[in-house]
């Protein structure tokens, strides 16, 4: 059996000249990076006008190492609409190298249904994370700088926020301290590292809708505060103009392609678990106006990456989905219900109806808090059996939700036709899309209405050090802001080892911190980190280069 470099190396790429005329892009807003891959340049939304085609969100259950194939099916749902006659665009996120070299591997799609060039994604692409890191790392050298000349708008170094980052796990950058070399070089402090993705550069990039949005945001963000409490910005630096100059070209969506020749849009990439984990507006938009349907997805489970994508894509961008496909496994659904992972391939009906109700909040909470329709798309594995199917049919009937058999792993878009005609029926359906929360609520009303009516908590606790964040941040008037809930991806609680649909627990916010240039406010719960670390044997030690310049490992 080919893995899935195999199948995407073997696969004649259409060229990305030729996959824009796909979609009628003009060649002067194209620009090509080799053959398979081109920005497109964000002036053609401005320049055109275009009638906006149907948007469908992609997402999961809560993951699990079963797997559950979001972005596979993301790919093989597009490719199948393809089949069907609609005129379909994907846009999905940029791979972080984090995951990449850790444990979860690429994110491109598997099997038969993936975007190529998937070497260059997964690595280093179009060099659109290099971007947003550099951006970031210069605020953090104007801010020290600043302090080292004379400090004039009067930082306390205790209270600096802005992190430096770099696109790889890497605990040992978690808490440093730095500035040791003596008064020439540097005032010392405490400092610390995030991940590129977890970076509010990477938020503002992904949710600007032109360039001079783009620097708006940036001159807004709050590096830090001052003796008295008062924040200090970005602008005050004058850093925001240069940040968007480093920024200008990665702004651009990248257009690539699916193996079956669909166009795709990899653009922006933060993680759902501790940032709001969807790609950039500019691309989603670029997508639905040259489309008739746009297919998207969400990071991590519905809980995280959908909720933030209504609750806060959705918001910021103004944006009304017509569909959502929830996408679940039996393995993984036996998972949640007990079953370790050796024992998956094993018939367990037991185990899968104790799974379930990890499936069903999520379905319940897409058609009965977000009011959208909604269809199940079971990933499918050649170890699944009737029974087991049919039990997860019966349960979502229930709910009035039809389910889907996906095959696009093994069949690509063929395998996809039957999820591709349930999506177009439930497009051509009216709906009354809502949010969770309304803006008036303030700070801790929209954390509680995530929690209880998501979660399905029963209440949430701030700790002395949240209570304090919250009242200064509604004192600084950012009270009207959606919140982004940084969780644990594994669980609806905010402890990873409650599996299932989890009752009678509380949701503990730690601390909260605004990112007002991304326009929200973040809520850390739990043990909840900024900066992954690797696993004990990290994916970077299968992935290789030959002679050739043939990548090897990459999955």
């Amino acid at each position: 059996m080919l893995t899935d470099i195999e199948i995407a190396q073997a696969t004649k790429a259409e060229h990305i000249v030729d996959i824009a005329k796909k979609v009628d892009i003009p060649d002067e807003y194209l620009e090509c990076y080799g053959n398979n891959k081109a920005k497109v340049d964000y002036n053609l939304l401005q320049d055109q006008e275009h009638t906006p085609g149907k948007l469908i969100l992609v997402t999961a259950i809560n993951p699990t190492p079963a797997g559950e194939g979001k972005t596979t099916t993301t790919v093989g749902l597009s490719d199948a609409l393809t089949r069907l006659g609609k005129k379909t665009v994907v846009a999905l996120r940029e791979p972080s190298l984090g995951p990449v070299f850790g444990i979860k591997g690429g994110a491109a799609g598997g099997g038969y249904a993936q975007v190529i060039p998937m070497e260059d994604i997964n690595l280093h692409f179009t060099g659109d994370f290099h971007a947003i890191g550099a951006a970031n790392n210069l605020l953090a050298a104007m801010i020290d700088n600043h302090i080292q000349q004379g400090n004039e708008l009067g930082f306390d170094v205790r209270r600096i926020t802005w992190k430096r980052v770099v696109d790889m796990n890497d605990r040992q950058l978690r808490n440093i301290v730095c500035g040791l070399g003596g008064k020439a070089h540097g005032v010392p402090r405490e400092e610390g590292f995030d991940i590129t993705v977890a970076s509010e550069i990477m938020a503002i990039f992904c949710l600007a809708t032109s360039i001079s949005d783009l620097k708006e945001r940036l001159g807004k963000i709050i590096v830090g505060y001052t003796r008295d409490g008062e924040p200090i910005t970005a602008a005050q630096l004058k850093a925001h103009g240069a940040m968007a100059a480093l920024l200008k070209d990665a702004l651009k969506p990248n257009l690539v392609q699916t193996l079956e020749g669909t166009p795709a849009f990899v653009h922006g990439g933060p993680f759902a678990n501790i940032a709001h984990g969807c790609n950039s507006i500019m691309a989603t938009r670029m997508a639905m106006a040259l489309g008739d349907y746009c297919v998207t997805e969400a990071g991590f489970g519905a809980d995280l990456g959908a909720e933030k994508f209504l609750d806060i894509k959705c918001r910021l961008a103004g944006l009304k989905p017509d569909a959502v496909v929830v996408v679940a496994t039996v393995r993984a659904l036996k998972n949640h219900g007990g079953v370790a992972k050796a024992d998956l391939d094993k018939e367990n009906l037991e185990a899968l109806e104790a799974g379930l109700p990890n499936l069903l909040q999520h379905v319940d909470n897409i058609t009965n808090v977000y009011k959208l329709p909604c269809v199940v798309a079971i990933n499918e594995f050649p170890t699944d059996t009737k029974a087991e199917v049919e039990l997860i049919e019966a349960k979502c009937k229930e709910l009035g939700v039809n389910v889907a058999l996906s095959q696009v792993w093994a069949k690509g878009g063929e395998g996809g036709e039957a999820l591709a005609q349930e999506v177009i029926r439930l497009c051509d359906q009216p709906n009354d899309f809502t949010f969770a929360y309304e803006d008036d609520l303030n700070i801790a009303q929209k954390i509680e209405a995530i929690a209880t009516r998501i979660y399905h908590a029963d209440g949430v606790d701030f700790t002395a050090q949240a209570q304090k964040d919250l009242d200064q941040l509604e004192g600084l008037g950012f009270g009207s802001m959606p919140v982004c809930m940084a969780k644990t991806q594994y669980s609806f609680s905010d402890d990873q080892n409650k599996l299932g649909a989890p009752r009678g627990f509380r949701i503990t916010v730690r601390n909260l911190k605004v990112s007002a240039g991304a326009g929200f406010i973040v809520a850390l719960t739990g043990n909840i980190m900024t900066m992954p670390g690797l696993p004990k044997r990290p994916a970077a030690e299968r992935i290789d280069v030959d002679e050739t310049g043939k990548i090897s490992g990459l999955f």
